[in-house]
């Protein structure tokens, strides 16, 4: 079968200022060397490269009251939720290339913001190792690529909850979360109570990924934008080495392009992030070809033509 995409622009956003390693400021460029571009005109997509969005240097300095590089990470964000919000309003889908997960938040505030004026309802699925579900009173590190998720459901600082025009700006039951299989100690708590709907690793071990998959998605209609958060760390190390914060345990390949095939099969996934590639702890850019592996498959690539 042969789908339709709206036209894309892919943006980079070189900066590693959320994160507890530096690296991910070459990101973009990885993602670009590695052909994102280029795989998606090859299937037809219409696809212009914005270039980068600007925003301060990192610091590199400790935590100050339980967050660290707090203005910076405001910079950046609300320098993403611009251009992410200009792109839809223009009719087009943002692909985001990161950069550290931090930068989720300027995303994903423009998105739901988008869908406010639109009417339209919103779904996230969050790809990942983490939760990110981590408060200033519970990181163990003030890293805020910890926090992203917790911050967009108005658990954070003002400057931060208040990125987008609505406080919060979404609910925990708009969140899915594939992959997980690290969460700090005190943040398990804070999940728990936010009752933030979590496929960890095990629970895709028991039940298979394509129950999981179908479980994720489930109740996505014409009215749903879809929002996808990819964090390569979502991979197994074996496979995709080349992130900050490599956990063991993660999905290989063949799963991943199982979870990467069934959102593309839903045909609403509407904006993308693509975050925490580091070239300098990669192999020969593997981690960021595997990326845009990943990516082809979001926009349909497969074996076979499926209905």
């Amino acid at each position: 079968m042969t789908r339709s995409y709206p036209p894309v622009s892919i943006f980079g956003v070189p900066t590693d200022v959320g994160a507890g390693h530096r690296g991910t400021r070459m990101g973009p460029e990885a993602l670009r060397i590695a052909g994102l571009a280029e795989a998606l005109r090859a299937r037809g997509v219409d696809v212009v490269d914005r270039g980068n969005v600007e925003g301060p240097a990192n610091p590199w300095q400790p935590p100050v009251e339980g967050y660290r590089h707090l203005e910076q990470v405001v910079a950046w964000n609300r320098a993403v939720r611009e251009r992410s919000l200009a792109e839809l309003r223009e009719g087009r889908m943002p692909v985001m290339m990161g950069g550290d997960h931090c930068l989720a938040i300027g995303s994903i505030a423009a998105v739901a913001d988008h869908c406010r004026e639109q009417g339209r309802e919103l779904r996230i699925l969050w790809l990942d190792a983490h939760s990110d579900f981590n408060t200033s009173s519970v990181t163990p590190s003030g890293n805020i690529h910890g926090m992203p998720v917790a911050c967009l459901c108005g658990l954070g600082p003002d400057a931060l909850t208040g990125i987008g025009d609505h406080v919060p700006a979404i609910s925990p039951s708009q969140v899915k979360q594939i992959g997980i299989r690290s969460v700090d100690a005190e943040e398990k708590r804070l999940v728990k109570e936010y009752g933030l709907d979590i496929y960890d690793m095990r629970y895709i071990d028991e039940m298979g990924m394509k129950r999981t998959m179908q479980q994720a998605l489930e109740g996505l209609h014409d009215g749903v934008h879809l929002h996808v958060s990819f964090d390569v760390d979502m991979l197994d190390p074996a496979i995709a080495p080349g992130t900050g914060t490599p956990v063991p345990g993660g999905l290989n390949y063949r799963e991943a392009q199982l979870v990467m095939e069934m959102i593309a099969d839903t045909g609403r996934m509407a904006s993308l992030d693509i975050v925490e590639v580091s070239p300098p702890l990669d192999d020969c850019n593997t981690t960021a070809e595997l990326a845009v592996d990943m990516v082809e498959s979001l926009f349909g690539k497969s074996t076979l033509m499926r209905d």
